[in-house]
């Protein structure tokens, strides 16, 4: 493991003090197209510094009352196996805090179920959003490739709401239509407005145990063009924000992580201001919703001079 960047330029708080928990996974062990998601979390880290304390959108400055820490980076050692690799994340993983906004910053996609098994251990349901389906069972050779996070999470009992998708293979359609647990949101469908609102009502509907994957190939490439696998078509970033604003204002869901994958930094940094300002927005949107906008201002923020 090695010293990572800090969120906005704040002090990193206590582990056990910290509101949000971000860690930086530079993981690229299976990419099979274009590299880089090992810079990824460094970049975007980086690129946060460029970033308003204020949010707009949920209007108020999150870290004046909330605290956050980034933890040491979780790198790569190659003399692990791939199984011996995501047992060790996870056990890792196990060992934060519970009760608290945790972020997997990535790396590849395939870090995805190494998380969910220990951030919501029992059956709950996983918000997919990616340009592609990750249904295969294996590939080139490896269950753990980025190819097939979705089977995995199915193996640990969950539900699975996938949406964007836009590249799928022919058994992952048949597996698809015979699985009760997966809801299917393919690109082409969210096209008309009646198809938006549907899945956003089916966001919105989601109870208990979630947890949110977001691989950034979910976005139009015009929007995000620096990621491992692009595709044609894609979500806009104010479709993003409808999503965001459909899940945290469901009281019912238990949100147990996030995590932000496939980012391959680019020359025009585009694409990591988009990951940096939607980390932004998630950790402002939860915790609204949690109630830290009517807590006292002692959040990371008040920690440094920033005018």
């Amino acid at each position: 493991m090695s010293d990572t960047s800090q969120f906005l330029a704040m002090p990193d708080a206590a582990i056990d003090e910290a509101d949000i928990l971000l860690l930086p996974i530079p993981l690229e062990r299976t990419v099979s197209f274009k590299p880089g998601t090992a810079e990824a979390p460094k970049a975007i880290l980086d690129t946060t510094e460029q970033l308003e304390f204020y949010e707009e959108d949920a209007g108020w400055s999150p870290f004046k009352h909330m605290k956050l820490t980034v933890l040491t980076d979780f790198t790569d050692d190659r003399s692990l196996s791939d199984a011996e690799f995501h047992a060790k994340l996870t056990e890792y993983v196990a060992s934060l805090p519970k009760e608290n906004l945790f972020i997997g910053l990535g790396g590849e996609h395939s870090l995805t179920p190494s998380l969910v098994e220990t951030r919501m251990p029992k059956p709950g349901t996983v918000l997919f959003l990616d340009a592609h389906a990750d249904m295969r069972t294996s590939y080139e050779g490896s269950k753990y490739s980025h190819a097939c996070p979705v089977t995995r999470l199915l193996g640990q009992g969950h539900k699975i709401v996938m949406a964007g998708i836009r590249s799928i293979y022919e058994s992952e359609v048949k597996v698809i239509e015979k699985n009760p647990n997966i809801s299917l949101f393919l690109d082409w469908d969210l096209r008309g407005k009646g198809q938006w609102e549907s899945f956003l009502q089916r966001v919105n509907s989601l109870e208990g145990p979630v947890y949110l994957s977001i691989d950034m190939d979910v976005f139009n490439p015009a929007t995000v063009p620096g990621v491992g696998t692009p595709q044609p078509g894609g979500f806009s970033w104010y479709q993003m924000i409808e999503v965001l604003e459909s899940l945290f204002s469901r009281k019912e869901i238990d949100l147990r992580g996030v995590d932000m994958v496939e980012i391959v930094p680019e020359p025009s940094r585009v694409s990591e201001m988009t990951a940096a300002k939607l980390l932004l927005k998630i950790i402002s949107f939860w915790g609204c919703a949690k109630g830290y906008n009517l807590k006292p201002e002692a959040g990371s923020q008040t920690q440094i001079d920033y005018e």
